[in-house]
């Protein structure tokens, strides 16, 4: 009898992690100094390019299969946490370009050692990290930077998986916590089939979705045609940069109207005769920004949770027929990537579960590393924990 699709939760664990929050400092805020992002290099660092772009160990991670993120670690240049890109659209052309690189050989990487997507979910998860929120504001991402996600989870372990709660705050589906899937779908779907498109194929949420947990729900989804001889193609890139410039036309256009009232195309646009026609010649648009403003007005509490700026999720993933498939979400709040697959995480501190898997997944780590290093995008670092480049155990 097939399983039931739903939504699961999975506890991973972590070690203790040997860092002291000075006295007195809330620990997020900490997180986002350049201590912190120091210490974060020397301790869990991999690989850094003349770009700024480091590869990491996730020490509080996803998953204890595979589990690594690239960030755009500006902390050294732009001290103030507020000041740093947090979009892809944010970065310098040839830093992106690098950050184009770097994840198309990690995703070939865990193609190849992931071959059969019937066993393993593979998935890479861009986010947005929103540098308007006040530091010290619960929720906010630890780290103020762009980030990219890889991120394995072997089948099994998700079938065995807990139910999570359909209406968890974190997930992200067309049902719940989606805005503008939940009030705003027909609009929203219609300003993304404007793009022209030629390497991504728009398919329906339904087609894509995980036979495991039913997600992603809605969301607008499109199959990369020749999946993975495309991934190292600048065509591919141009087209996964539309997407995102489409949604921040969409978010930006949304929350103005909500903040001044005001119907116009906002001066950053990307598509302003789509904006025009599009969004603001729909009224159900307008009313639902006009709905929503008067509810800021009058609900501090609801106002206080607004993201003002664009915030935002966007996954390629592979698909169980095999298919690279892009997507994208708004974020919400407390909102991690996974959960975009409905998959939600639990961390836990145990050093002891964290120590049997520690050295296996270093080594795949590790090994994923030396696809950059032989491509001469930068130079690998050395820990404590692979102070050769290989594992060593740290007491």
């Amino acid at each position: 009898m097939p399983l039931k699709a739903t939504p699961k939760r999975i506890h991973t664990p972590h070690p203790e992690i040997p860092i002291e929050v000075p006295e007195g400092m809330a620990p997020v805020e900490f997180f986002n100094s350049p201590a912190n992002l120091r210490n974060l290099a020397e301790e869990n660092g991999l690989f850094r390019t003349p770009e700024d772009l480091l590869m990491y160990r996730k020490l509080i991670g996803h998953s204890t299969e595979f589990d690594t993120s690239i960030i755009y670690d500006t902390s050294r240049k732009i001290l103030d946490p507020l000041g740093r890109p947090v979009r892809r659209d944010q970065m310098p052309s040839a830093a992106r370009k690098v950050w184009e690189r770097m994840t198309a050989i990690l995703i070939d990487y865990m193609l190849e050692k992931y071959p059969d997507p019937a066993k393993h979910v593979i998935l890479c998860g861009e986010a947005s990290l929103d540098a308007t929120w006040p530091l010290n504001k619960p929720g906010v991402p630890s780290i103020r930077m762009i980030h990219n996600h890889f991120i394995v989870f072997p089948v099994d372990a998700l079938e065995q998986a807990e139910e999570a709660d359909p209406n968890d705050v974190n997930l992200t589906d067309s049902g719940h916590n989606t805005l503008f899937l939940r009030h705003l779908s027909d609009v929203y779907m219609e300003f993304f089939e404007g793009l022209d498109l030629q390497i991504l194929r728009p398919v329906a949420g339904e087609e894509v979705s995980l036979s495991v947990t039913g997600y992603p729900q809605g969301l607008p989804s499109w199959v990369l045609t020749d999946g993975r001889e495309r991934l190292h193609d600048k065509y591919f890139w141009h087209e996964y940069q539309q997407i995102l410039l489409r949604f921040l036309d969409f978010y930006r256009t949304f929350f103005q109207l909500v903040s001044t009232g005001e119907e116009r195309v906002p001066a950053q646009a990307n598509f302003p005769n789509a904006v025009r026609d599009i969004l603001l010649g729909n009224m159900k648009f307008i009313r639902v920004a006009r709905d929503l403003r008067e509810r800021v007005i009058q609900d501090p509490q609801f106002a206080n949770d607004i993201r003002w700026q664009p915030a935002y999720e966007q996954l390629l993933c592979r698909d169980e027929g095999g298919r690279l498939v892009v997507t994208i979400s708004q974020n919400s709040v407390g909102n991690a990537i996974t959960e975009l697959l409905g998959i939600v995480v639990k961390r836990q501190c145990d050093p002891q579960a964290y120590a049997e898997v520690e050295e296996a997944l270093v080594n795949r780590l590790l090994e994923a590393r030396e696809r950059l290093i032989a491509e001469n995008l930068g130079e690998p670092i050395s820990t404590k924990t692979w102070p050769g480049g290989s594992f060593v155990r740290v007491a």
